[in-house]
């Protein structure tokens, strides 16, 4: 029997115990939006000069933005699991990529998910975009707690031919409920939108729960021409150019999902949240870059500030101020029992790594949820990549994008983060005894998280 049954059990008689007096309040939607390979500086709102994303920062402004936000991985698929179990990925069962090869599983189905926490309280659940974070029948989207699923189980697709291409032979990837569909040149991320709109309709008289994990702006870079149009008249180089480009067609989508449910009349009572996976691209078939972190080093695959930071907004008209700014820290992993509070979901927390953001969103005076934070991912064996961090500061241990004479004899490097957010100087051969309490702190947290 899966987690999920005991989770369930628990929970209805949790419900029962709060009484009938809730039973009458509608529970609020949620649509969860993770894009895909986006930098921490490239939305407007947070601090790009040169890319247009009215919509995305509209949304930021009429609720709550993040600017210390982290994701528990710097890479797709432990970021990705990590979100919808509340866990650190090495305690969700997927510290490393996923496969991208139909019949290779991933994170473990015992593992439960934000799509069984809303099923199991009685909403109607959504997949819609890029899963990959399994590829057999139990890891797949529908086995995971979501009602109905559409889109790709890979890494990534060609958004016209829906193939996965990075090793060949080449693959068709597009999927609905576990049976793959043929949509040959139709613009995936019109898909998705088509498809969450249906979902909302079909949807509108119960409570629904939507993960809406566009592929954007990972490669390949596939903006829609008038965007392309559009930044090779504002000059931008390249790859910028065609990075921004893709940013812009995702947030024009965003607000077309976004138009939907008002059109419906849903978008009051409608939790709405944005963040990326992880940091911005470097890779080859993203042409060396074309995203920022801004002031921030690092980024996909690197455990430095650009591999993990990202912007976040959480929105819920009539619920959440509007126009607040929170600068604590908090991760995605956050997001499990934030909603579960603010949809009056009870569950059983043993494991659970995320701690509710509820009273740092309502209060910008509350501590962080998180005095401290750990990740784990890449590297070797005996040599791995790993970090910790502890109030303001923050132990790196041989971390991508790092020159050999940067760090220690130890492959230490440690940094303040509030005045050296960039993490340019390395000052652990001067503070040895807050490198040797943070290396402590990792080793008791890797001795626990294994064991899981």
């Amino acid at each position: 029997m899966k987690i999920k049954c005991l989770w369930l059990l628990i929970g209805c008689a949790l419900l029962t115990i709060q009484g009938e007096s809730q039973s009458a309040v509608q529970p609020p939607n949620v649509i969860l939006i993770y894009s895909d390979d986006q930098g921490w500086a490239d939305l407007h709102s947070f601090g790009s000069a040169d890319l247009y994303t009215p919509v995305l920062d509209s949304l930021g402004a009429s609720g709550v933005r993040f600017t210390q936000f982290y994701a528990a991985s710097p890479i797709c698929s432990p970021s990705r699991a990590s979100l919808l179990t509340g866990r650190y990925p090495q305690r969700a069962g997927l510290p490393e990529m996923a496969s991208s090869l139909k019949g290779v599983q991933g994170m473990p189905g015992s593992q439960y998910t934000l799509g069984e926490l809303f099923q199991d309280a009685g909403y109607k659940t959504a997949h819609i975009g890029k899963w990959h974070i399994g590829y057999t029948p139990e890891t797949m989207p529908n086995a995971q707690g979501f009602d109905e699923s559409f889109g790709f189980m890979g890494g990534c697709i060609d958004n016209y031919s829906h193939f996965f291409y990075w090793n060949g032979p080449n693959r068709h990837d597009l999927w609905r409920n576990g049976k793959e569909i043929h949509e040959d040149g139709a613009y995936f991320p019109d898909l998705m939108v088509r498809e969450a709109g249906a979902f909302m309709e079909k949807n509108r008289n119960n409570p629904f729960f939507i993960y809406f994990a566009i592929n954007i702006p990972h490669y390949p870079l596939q903006g829609e021409k008038k965007w392309l149009d559009y930044y090779k008249k504002k000059g931008l180089a390249s790859p910028r150019d065609q990075y921004a480009a893709f940013v812009s067609t995702m947030d024009e989508k965003i607000g077309m999902l976004l138009s939907r449910l008002k059109a419906l009349g849903l978008a009051d009572n409608t939790i709405v949240i944005f963040q990326p996976d992880q940091g911005f691209s470097e890779e080859e078939r993203t042409f060396g870059g074309g995203g920022s972190a801004g002031m921030l080093r690092g980024s996909k695959f690197s455990l430095f500030e650009g591999g993990t930071r990202v912007p976040a907004i959480i929105s819920w008209p009539g619920q959440i101020r509007p126009n607040q700014v929170r600068d604590q820290f908090a991760a995605n992993i956050d997001w499990f029992p934030t909603l579960a509070e603010y949809c009056n979901i009870p569950f059983h927390n043993h494991g659970i790594d995320g701690r509710s953001l509820a009273g740092i969103i309502r209060d910008k005076e509350q501590p962080t949820m998180h005095p401290s934070f750990f990740w784990k991912q890449g590297g070797t064996k005996d040599n791995p990549q790993w970090a910790v961090r502890q109030g303001d500061w923050k132990l790196l241990h041989n971390p991508a994008q790092a020159r050999k004479e940067e760090l220690d004899a130890d492959g230490f490097f440690l940094a303040n983060i509030k005045t050296d957010p960039g993490e340019q100087v390395n000052l652990s051969k001067q503070q040895p005894a807050i490198v040797k309490a943070l290396k402590t702190l990792y080793d008791q947290w890797v001795a626990e998280a294994n064991q899981q």
